[in-house]
């Protein structure tokens, strides 16, 4: 057991735990949060992505010692329902989600993205949510989706 401390969502958290479970384990059944998703524990399929700093990293495969001292964001810390992020208006106007399982994965990537690219192509974009699986078939609308939110948030 060891005490990590990291910045999640922007609150300072301590944890008291093995710094070898997964970042993902931690942020489930410890911190109580759901917008991360466990799908293929090989860091291969995007459910589980969360922003470290600017870059979208799979949390399932993210030790927890390596996050000390850093900034985490899920999901959850993009927006709220009172104050939604511009990803997660695009998404919800664009219909760009179905069953959900990949969505909030695919909302960091396309959050790192932006943050690194605020005026990506539609090329640019399909290669940074290509390490996130979607078995719906939303693709091309969650490409419509983030070229949408890039517009809404350049707009002055």
């Amino acid at each position: 057991m060891s005490a990590v401390r990291f910045r999640l969502n922007g609150v300072e958290m301590v944890v008291d735990t093995d710094p070898d479970r997964s970042l993902l384990d931690v942020l489930r059944a410890e911190l109580g949060l759901t917008g991360p998703h466990f799908g293929c524990g090989a860091g291969e399929c995007g459910a589980c992505h969360v922003l470290l700093g600017n870059r979208a990293v799979a949390s399932c495969d993210t030790p927890l010692w390596s996050v000390a001292d850093k900034h985490v964001t899920t999901v959850e810390g993009l927006g709220n329902a009172e104050r939604p992020h511009p990803l997660q208006r695009a998404f919800i106007a664009e219909q760009a989600m179905q069953c959900g399982y990949c969505v909030s994965g695919i909302l960091i990537s396309a959050a790192a993205l932006l943050k690194q690219n605020p005026s990506p192509t539609d090329m640019e974009v399909r290669a940074a949510l290509d390490r996130n699986l979607c078995r719906c078939g939303s693709h091309n609308r969650m490409v419509r989706a983030v070229l949408r939110a890039a517009r809404e948030m350049a707009a002055p």
